[in-house]
């Protein structure tokens, strides 16, 4: 079997097409953006990347910093087409299927090649695909085009399939998985409530992450002096402002930057250690960090945009769900109640440990994903 996969250079993609590793498929990826070189990460993979220029002329980056308009023009004769590409790649490799990850940035921009053939097209919505993709500049007649062509669908929660029903979506659903195709769990740094003195943010800030207001709502409540702090996945704005806090100069902080890497092996271990994970945004999807967390017994403090993590925290249960992601003082109330509660942190730590591990651990996941594709080679042999 033949997959050809379509997305870009991301860690949750890499983290899903590894699930596929020594299957006996076929595995192809077309880089859509073309911004990543060989990867060694799926370097089992074959990979279609170094397509986008047909000449890197002298000062090329240069010229689109200070001359865009010329750069504009100066692309259209010296870069090739993304559609053109990808015909030409679907000719040499043949595939049984596409499987496309995310719909604006490798969707979209295949949907006039796709709508030339019958290959089957899988689509696994992201983020923010369903829930606002207004705000990202799609319109509704797009994704309903795009809905239209998509032959099945994987989404990372309950909430973006039923969107993608309303929005016309009438073909195979396969179900519910995380965008990175399943969780590792540290089982062995998973520490006990006792050893827990790290509250964690996630450190997005990019207008639709709200990793600020939680930093404002944490100088508002004077902690133990054991009490420490990780931020990671952090902004820059969210480093400076860290750095400048007279309240964070007191306290033990590990701030890790979004632009720096960080093996998922080591941040699965950190979480080990962490009383409370606190992530913050006004849009997502399943966020695959509030699961890992879950996973290594951190109590989850968590917004719920669309009601799409209450799919997995039953408030004031196995964690507290954040109303109001603008809400300073709320959120400030619910981490305090958290830390305080030392008994309900207990009681969540035993189950959402064991329901990450049932739900989402990726050993598990691996066969289920591996027979998603079988499932679909088999029923077009059968047509």
């Amino acid at each position: 079997m033949k997959i050809l996969l379509v997305a870009i250079p991301n860690h949750h993609f890499f983290q899903w097409a590894n699930q596929l590793k020594e299957s006996g498929y076929e595995v192809y990826w077309f880089d859509i953006t073309d911004g990543a070189g060989f990867v060694e990460k799926i370097n089992w993979v074959q990979q279609f990347n170094g397509w986008k220029l047909k000449w890197n002329y002298p000062f090329r980056y240069r010229i689109k910093k200070y001359f865009p308009r010329l750069y504009s023009l100066l692309e259209k004769v010296t870069v090739n087409k993304t559609e053109t590409v990808l015909e030409t790649i679907i000719k040499e490799v043949q595939p049984d299927m596409v499987h496309c990850f995310e719909m604006k940035l490798s969707g979209l921009p295949i949907l006039s090649v796709m709508q030339q053939n019958k290959i089957p097209l899988v689509y696994s919505s992201w983020g923010s695909d369903m829930y606002v993709y207004q705000n990202l500049g799609v319109s509704t007649n797009n994704v309903k085009s795009f809905l239209n062509r998509v032959d099945y669908l994987i989404t990372d929660c309950n909430r973006d399939f039923q969107i993608a029903q309303q929005l016309g979506f009438k073909n195979q659903f396969l179900g519910v998985f995380p965008g990175n195709g399943g969780i590792e769990i540290e089982s062995e740094y998973i520490q006990s409530i006792n050893n827990r003195k790290a509250i964690c943010v996630k450190g997005y800030n990019d207008g639709v992450g709200k990793a600020l207001v939680v930093i404002k709502a944490i100088e508002l409540i004077q902690f133990d002096s054991s009490i420490d702090f990780l931020i990671f996945s952090a902004d820059e704005i969210v480093e400076d402002y860290v750095k400048k806090s007279e309240y964070f100069k007191q306290r033990k902080v590990e701030v890790i930057c979004r632009k720096s890497f960080v093996e998922n092996k080591l941040l699965l271990q950190k979480f080990g250690s962490c009383l409370l994970y606190v992530g913050n945004s006004i849009s997502d999807g399943m966020p695959n960090s509030l699961l890992e967390a879950m996973g290594m017994g951190v109590f989850p403090v968590q917004s719920n945009p669309g009601n799409v993590t209450k799919e997995v925290i039953r408030h004031g249960v196995n964690g507290f769900l954040i109303e109001n992601p603008n809400e300073v003082v709320a959120i400030a109330s619910l981490i305090k109640m958290a830390v305080e509660n030392q008994e309900m942190r207990v009681k969540a730590q035993e189950y959402n440990v064991s329901f990450a591990q049932k739900n989402y651990k990726r050993e598990i996941l691996r066969k289920k994903i591996i027979n998603l594709y079988q499932r679909i080679y088999l029923e077009l042999k059968n047509e």
